[in-house]
């Protein structure tokens, strides 16, 4: 759009509202206002209705990164269309402040001081130190915008969330949910904890790969009718359990056969022998019998190198993927081999201690790490002649997400929220069939993972955390727990925090009344030691923070968090919900992917491709930042680069930009003296206001559906095509040449004030800085309220919908494409007959009789379209005459316009200097200046 300054001719205010962007600068002072005017707090008291988004905790340990600043930027978006939409919408961030990583931190700072310490003054130094990453990371959320109870966050370590967290825990055991046994876990050899499903990351490993023979006893020959000796093949990448095998799973209706080969009589699944074999480097078998695997149930083997006696047992977890078909059972070290193991009374061994070394039940491979061990079992079998094959192979394993190391998987005494052998996981998927997901795959997501969940490991053998409130009994082991109990150590902990659980002995905490009571008067009683997993400690929230903040309610209308929080905190919070209120704790659940590079890659600082929000904010500002938030398809994995915050900066400057030209040409218009009504508006006019109330229709749905990706495109076409591009391009002649109290240029202005103020409102949730600094320059007769967050969602309007004028503005939009083709023509060459538009005659012929009629029914529209200062419609064309594009019935002709320049409009006149007083201008600008 070219601008003409007629402001001193036309004596107009000019605006103070420059629109410079410069927002690093301009934005802290933004946030500063909504904080001293308390824009928040004012907001809260808008709606009946409330809406309530419950904040997943992050981790308080280091700054915040790309990924928290998707996250929480989309909140925040939805947070303030829903205040807009007349919602109280209360926001209490929150903060995930236990467990090992924070443990580790403190631990590192410490040194050796640590071993001096008491667990109480180790907890007050994790305690600082997670309030001290909150502060940080609350100063980075708030400036990204993000509005909310800054100064009355929840924390998992505040007194008031743990002793909700030991209610549920109460609640949880009564219901029979909570239970303590012996089951292989994920284990950490490094932090020395156990770790739930939650915290395993799957990176690739190298491992061993042997195959081992073991002899069968004389009860499976003389099953299968064999004199000479048979061996079970057994395929493992865990030498280091063979110490703690106790039984060989066969599926009971697979085919198995015995192969005699130079290394004996072997026994293997039929449909794997063959690449079993190939591995094995055995080339010379031969079939001497077959049989079923159900033929075997029960029977025994010998320990390849225990004096232990195995048994054959059956299961469907033995498939035809990889291996044997005969599958080493190690009850004290799998899953599968547990559930197994218990079905059949097969011993739980597990001869490795919390470090990874293995203990005097692996006999002669006692005192080994389990690495190490591998090998030097390996050899073993060699010498013995057990073992059949070695290799090492790069496969997926688990790790430790916070240490990054390989686990192991190791039976011990933990505390579990049963989901196995319970009904919780039927209730939970049932609970899911009244939740909606966005996107709707995330149903499938949760609940696959859901069907197929283990019982859940809660506790945690570190300090830094919330205590297991359960007490023993020292000389019987048995567990005290009631609820009275409880009660008195939840009351202990509300004034004093957990802490108070390492503070004071058993029989404090209990109480002299209640150790009468419960006769434990006298006995020597013991605490548990053991703290709640992390995923527990947040996994309440939905009752820590929900069921005790004023204003808030559960189920909670939204859970928003990223896509790995369907096997994390999704899952923990519907379990503990379900297991203590029967409920879910949300009523949507909606998530996004990761945030990679511009080439799609993950990002690590090793790497070098990290993109921290800091520095976007430093060099574009954070409305840039939401804006790039705004324009994802968060639902899948997205991108983020330099390049790509370019293109932002320059959407942004599109929108910023009509919102400038609308204010610098608004200054002097009064809504409640010059605006004109809606009947008595120019055609242009209306069709822009018909494109203004189609484009709400589709925001509003867009907010409504989370479909942010959709709504700013609809709004950077609008404001860059329809606005600037083509309704501000043409009536910049009605607000510049005529008189400025004319209802002309006041119909120009009515719209544009519409225009602006709706758009302000569209944006606002997305840029609400710049939204801000629009509303602070607005007229107050346009605003209805002190801050553009405190404003009501624009209203629909029926009347600007015409879609007679819809269609019939089309055609003249593609006619001004090919006048505007021709015209660029018409400005180049060594001949260009014209400089800009207003140089030049066009001249319009149509091929048939309808395009005719419309030209000349629309002539006096179609040259104000065309910003030309002539419009001439033929009925003949010759050779000169440029065929259209966009409309090929049509045929365009440019020539320089007749008679002169008139100095104010720019507009070429025959009947120039009609007025003396004004020689150099044309009769409609001497009527301009003429009182």
């Amino acid at each position: 759009m070219e601008e003409k300054d007629y402001g001193k001719t036309l004596n107009l205010p000019k605006t103070s509202f420059q629109m410079r962007a410069n927002l690093p600068t301009k934005e802290p002072n933004i946030l500063k206002k909504w904080e001293d005017e308390k824009i928040y707090e004012k907001g809260l008291q808008k709606g009946s209705k409330t809406f309530i988004l419950h904040d997943g905790p992050p981790y308080a340990n280091g700054g915040i990164h790309i990924g928290h600043a998707l996250n929480k930027i989309l909140k925040d978006i939805i947070l303030k269309y829903k205040r807009l939409s007349g919602y109280t919408v209360p926001y209490v961030p929150g903060w995930d402040t236990h467990g090992l990583p924070i443990e580790l931190k403190v631990s590192e700072e410490l040194g050796a001081k640590m071993k001096e310490m008491s667990p109480l003054e180790i907890r007050e130094k994790c305690t600082e130190y997670a309030k001290k990453w909150v502060e940080i990371q609350k100063e980075g959320f708030q400036r990204l915008g993000v509005l909310g109870e800054w100064d009355k966050p929840y924390l998992t370590l505040n007194p008031e969330y743990e002793a909700k967290q030991l209610e549920v825990f109460g609640e949880l055991y009564e219901n029979g949910y909570i239970f303590k046994g012996l089951k292989p876990i994920y284990w950490s050899p490094v932090t020395e904890t156990a770790l739930a499903e939650a915290e395993i990351e799957y990176k690739n490993h190298v491992s061993p790969s042997i195959y081992v023979k073991m002899e069968a006893n004389k009860e499976i020959m003389d099953k299968l009718d064999m004199t000479e000796p048979l061996y079970l093949v057994i395929w493992t990448t865990t030498p280091w359990t063979l110490p703690a095998n106790t039984g060989i799973a066969l599926n009971g209706e697979f085919e198995y056969g015995i192969y005699k080969t130079e290394k004996g009589n072997l026994i293997l699944a039929k449909v794997l022998a063959d690449k079993a074999f190939s591995d094995m480097g055995i080339k010379e078998m031969e079939l001497v019998k077959e049989f079923v695997g159900a033929d075997l149930e029960n029977l025994t083997y010998k320990h390849p190198f225990l004096d232990r006696t195995g048994k054959v047992v059956l299961g469907t977890h033995v498939t035809a993927e990889a291996g044997t078909g005969v599958v080493h059972t190690a009850p004290g070290h799998g899953q599968d081999d547990y559930v197994v193991g218990v079905r059949y009374g097969l011993p739980i061994i597990s001869p490795i201690n919390n470090k990874g070394v293995l203990t005097e039940e692996a006999g002669q491979f006692a005192g080994l790490f389990y690495k190490k061990a591998n090998k030097v079992i390996a050899e073993h079998l060699t010498e013995t002649g057990h073992l059949l094959s070695y290799k090492e192979f790069e496969h997926s394993y688990p790790h430790d997400w916070r240490s990054k190391t390989p686990v192991i998987f190791r039976a011990t005494e933990q505390w579990f929220i049963r989901c196995e052998g319970s009904d919780l996981r039927e209730k939970a998927l049932r609970a899911l069939d009244d939740v909606k997901f966005v996107p709707e795959w995330g149903r499938n997501r949760i609940g696959s993972m859901l069907e197929t969940r283990p019982d859940w490991c809660i506790s945690r053998q570190r300090t830094w955390g919330v205590p297991i409130p359960v007490f023993y009994n020292e000389a019987t082991g048995k567990e005290i727990f009631e609820r009275e109990i409880l009660d008195r150590v939840i009351e202990l902990v509300k004034k004093e925090g957990s802490a108070a659980w390492v503070k004071y002995s058993a029989e404090e905490l209990i109480g002299e009344d209640l150790l009468v009571k419960y006769n434990l008067k006298g006995l020597e009683l013991r605490k548990e030691t053991n703290i709640m997993d992390v995923w527990f400690d947040s996994g309440v929230s939905h009752r820590s923070v929900l069921e005790t903040r004023e204003g808030l309610h559960r189920p909670a209308d939204l859970y928003l968090e990223g896509s790995d929080q369907h096997r994390g905190w999704f899952q923990t919070s519907l379990l503990t919900s379900v297991g203590s209120t029967g409920d879910a704790p949300f009523k949507m659940l909606l998530t996004h992917g990761f945030v990679n590079d511009g080439e799609g890659k993950k990002m690590s600082k090793s790497v070098g491709n990290v993109v921290a929000p800091q520095d976007i904010i430093k060099v574009y500002g954070a409305d840039i930042l939401r804006l790039w938030c705004a324009s994802v398809d968060y639902r899948e994995d997205v991108k983020i680069s330099d390049n790509i915050l370019k293109q932002m900066a320059e959407a942004y400057r599109r929108v910023r930009n009509t919102a400038r030209y609308i204010l610098g040409n608004s200054a002097d218009f009064n809504p409640l003296t010059d605006a004109v009504a809606y009947e008595d508006l120019m055609e242009i006019d209306k069709w822009a206001l018909n494109k203004l109330e189609r484009l709400k229709r589709v925001v509003t749905e867009s907010y409504e559906k989370y479909e942010f990706y959709n709504l700013f495109q609809e709004i950077h076409y609008f404001s860059g095509i329809d606005m600037s591009a083509f309704y501000l391009d043409i009536i910049k002649d009605r607000l510049y040449a005529e008189k400025a109290d004319s209802k002309e240029r006041r119909a120009a202005q009515t719209v544009m004030s519409e225009v602006l103020v709706t758009l302000t409102k569209m944006v606002a949730p997305i840029l609400s800085f710049t939204a801000e600094e629009i509303w602070e320059t607005l007229p107050e007769s346009l605003k209805d309220s002190e801050s553009v967050l405190l404003t009501d969602w624009y209203v629909n309007n029926d009347q600007y919908l015409n879609d007679e004028l819809d269609t019939k503005w089309e055609e003249i939009v593609k006619l001004r494409k090919d006048v505007n083709k021709t015209l660029e023509l018409a400005r180049q060459g060594e001949n260009k007959i014209i400089g800009n538009s207003l140089d030049a005659k066009v001249i319009l012929s149509a091929d048939n009789t309808e395009l005719a009629k419309f030209l000349e029914d629309n002539k006096e529209i179609l040259e104000e379209v065309f910003i030309v200062s002539q419009l001439v419609i033929a009925n003949e064309k010759d050779d000169s005459f440029v065929k259209g594009e966009e409309q090929e019935a049509l045929f365009v002709k440019v020539e320089h316009a007749d008679g002169e320049k008139c100095e104010r409009c720019w507009k070429y006149s025959t009947e120039l200097g009609t007025n003396p007083e004004h020689p150099t201008v044309c009769p409609r600008c001497t009527s301009a200046l003429v009182d």
